[in-house]
């Protein structure tokens, strides 16, 4: 189950992934769930982007509420 921190960051993640900190421990954390990963750097950091899981996952909350 995720946190409600890992949820904001999923959907951080999605709308703006230019936003995120890539150190975040709750990115490590849908790391290692295979909801996010990361694309290789064209100029400067890496950057966070969600999955098919991830958004599979998004989508599935967004039809709960």
């Amino acid at each position: 189950m995720l946190s409600a921190h890992e949820i904001a960051t999923l959907m951080l993640v999605k709308d703006a992934p230019e936003r995120m900190d890539v150190d975040r421990m709750e990115l490590w954390a849908l790391r290692e769930l295979q909801l996010v990963e990361m694309e290789p750097p064209e100029a400067g950091l890496p950057m966070a982007r969600v999955t098919p899981r991830g958004d599979a996952v998004l989508r599935a909350i967004a039809r709960v509420h």
